[in-house]
């Protein structure tokens, strides 16, 4: 699946996003705008955006942000903050819709993210509330957790032993532009404080929260901690699953999703929709 990249403005200079569409043209289906995980991409998505967009007759955005994927890599020594997901979600998603023609208030997308690209969809439903649809979050982190600390750290063991790195070149430019920007920042002592709780009750528009039982990487008290916050968020949790959420459970992510998009939109024609209250 070929990808396009655009220029887009970005702490104070200018990155290449790499990016694809999917779904129908124009404004009348709804937008899923497909946020990635700490190691993630377009491709590392594989096949789970087109066959959702395809399922609920969705258009659909997906996106490698900097440092990833074949977007601008990290510079050599670049070391990322903790408040990289505040950036991504208040400066760069909405540069890139930008950039790509989408007036976000106009035209509001649901925001589907995967652990960390769920948590900066949180942000930017927090920080703009008028250009959100909705949220579909997998597996999110609204704080850190010890078990979360651990994984990461299992992974840095496994990416200088095994073949992980040759893994992750098949979906990035630069695999350890990729890894170490998420490794080094979450095993951070700084960013063992990182929460984005106080933000949750700003997010005004649906939620669907979604978590695997058997996620190393997070617990349920990720997503209960924001249906307390945010009380029109529902709930998924699903058996036989991890933290690929999109990987181990497909078919019953996709029902949920299309389901909840659909019942917070509502037709009003042939392929035209709008949304409806909750």
């Amino acid at each position: 699946m070929s990808t396009e990249i655009v220029r887009v403005p970005y702490r104070g200079g200018a990155v290449d996003i790499e990016y694809r569409w999917m779904g129908p043209e124009g404004r009348r289906a709804p937008l899923v705008v497909f946020l990635h995980e700490g190691l993630g991409s377009v491709s590392a998505w594989r096949t789970f955006p087109d066959e959702l967009c395809a399922a609920g007759g969705f258009r659909g955005l997906v996106y490698s942000r900097p440092g990833y994927g074949r977007s601008t890599p990290r510079r050599l020594g670049e070391r990322w903050r903790p408040d990289f997901m505040h950036e991504q979600a208040r400066e760069l998603l909405p540069a890139l819709l930008g950039a790509l023609g989408v007036d976000p208030e106009a035209d509001p997308p649901w925001l589907l993210g995967h652990s960390d690209g769920g948590s900066i969809a949180l942000i930017f439903a927090a920080s703009r509330p008028r250009s959100v649809r909705g949220l579909i979050l997998l597996a999110p982190h609204i704080f850190v957790e010890n078990l979360s600390v651990a994984a990461i750290a299992a992974a840095r063991d496994a990416y200088l032993a095994t073949s992980l790195r040759g893994k992750l070149a098949r979906h990035h430019a630069d695999p350890d532009s990729a890894f170490w920007g998420w490794n080094d920042v979450w095993l951070d002592p700084e960013f063992r404080g990182w929460s984005i709780e106080a933000v949750l009750p700003s997010i005004r528009c649906p939620v669907l929260a979604v978590q695997g039982r058997e996620d190393v990487y997070g617990t349920l008290a990720q997503v209960e901690g924001i249906a307390s916050a945010v009380p029109q968020t529902e709930l998924l949790v699903l058996d036989a699953c991890g933290h690929a959420v999109h990987r181990d459970q497909p078919r019953l992510l996709t029902e949920a999703v299309t389901k909840f998009i659909a019942l917070h939109t509502r037709a009003v024609g042939a392929n035209s929709w709008v949304a409806s209250a909750f």
